[in-house]
């Protein structure tokens, strides 16, 4: 058994680190409310942006070229979004078990849409290469520890960082695209839905499907309704013509889910490291509450063993 000299100084450090956990869990809460800010003001952009988007998706089945191309599935990049530290739960390790998922079962990624249609690839997934766009080191040491190719490594992301921020991003993205080096893009992130649930998901930017823009407006309108955001089905009058306004559309696209997903993985970062910090501290305090406990057990011990020996010999002195 511990002596009571070394439970008290395993009190005091236990009660330093709660007072520490306490700051950044403070820290976490204020940046949280600015992440979850920045993510609701992008929403209705966002919303918007599927909306005219879906409006302008029956060309994509006749215009079958750049960036509409849809090819088979031989070559992937993926776009994987992750923090700079730990200290947030399970943030980073659920975006990894998703990818190593993904990965050793990768026949959804190997698919390619063509309007209602699936473009299924006959490549082996032995064959398949996937590479990767990392935002964050963890996602970078965790790929570079699985063996996989990193094209790009965006570490000095700001916290909260703007469009232009990563222009970088959408433009590797285009290019590479456009040079047929890989025939499908997808991103993997974090969803923010509550302080306490952030959903994991891969979402494919490229090759554009009707389908998949459909069902993300599906999804984006169960937030649009809490926002008020819901709008009637609209026919446009394109000019000078949907393919022409695509070409315009789709870069910025691109480079708005990128944005988008990163402001949604800031909020989910941010909620999993305040509720991580928030845990350490209650944790923290009850291994204090014990150890303090356990201290007053081992002095009431002593103190008994004390008044027992003073009894004894004072009984032996009567004697």
């Amino acid at each position: 058994m511990a002596s009571g000299k070394e439970i008290r100084r395993r009190i005091k450090s236990i009660k330093n680190t709660g007072k520490i956990t306490r700051a950044m869990e403070m820290v976490s809460a204020a940046k949280m409310r600015r992440a979850i800010a920045s993510v609701l003001a992008i929403r209705p952009y966002a919303h918007s942006a599927w909306s005219i988007l879906t409006n302008l998706a029956r060309s994509f089945e006749k215009n079958q070229e750049g960036l509409l191309e849809v090819r088979e599935v031989k070559r992937i990049l993926a776009i994987v979004i992750t923090s700079n530290r730990g200290l947030c739960g399970s943030f980073n390790s659920q975006i990894a078990r998703k990818i190593k998922e993904e990965l050793d079962n990768p026949e959804k990624l190997k698919i390619n849409r063509i309007g209602t249609k699936k473009l299924e690839s006959k490549i082996s997934n032995k064959d398949l290469a996937i590479d990767f766009i990392t935002i964050g080191k963890k996602g970078e040491v965790a790929i570079r520890k699985a063996g996989n190719e990193i094209i790009a490594s965006f570490n000095d992301l700001a916290y909260l960082p703007k469009i232009d921020d990563v222009r970088a991003i959408g433009k590797i993205v285009i290019q590479e695209y456009l040079a047929k080096k890989y025939d499908k893009v997808v991103i993997f992130y974090t969803d923010y839905v509550s302080t306490i649930n952030q959903q994991t998901k891969v979402r494919q930017i490229l090759p554009l499907s009707k389908i998949d823009l459909e069902k993300q407006i599906a999804e984006m309108d169960v937030l649009a309704k809490e926002y008020g955001l819901s709008e009637p089905i609209v026919e446009y009058k394109i000019e000078p013509s949907p393919i022409e306004v695509l070409k315009d559309i789709i870069p910025r696209l691109i480079e708005m889910q990128v944005y988008h997903a990163i402001l949604e993985s800031n909020a989910s970062k941010e909620s999993a490291q305040m509720i991580a910090m928030k845990n350490a501290t209650e944790a923290s305090e009850e291994m204090a509450m014990d150890l303090t406990l356990a201290y007053n057990q081992i002095r009431q011990m002593k103190i008994t063993q004390e008044i027992a020996e003073i009894s004894a010999g004072r009984a032996a002195l009567e004697n």
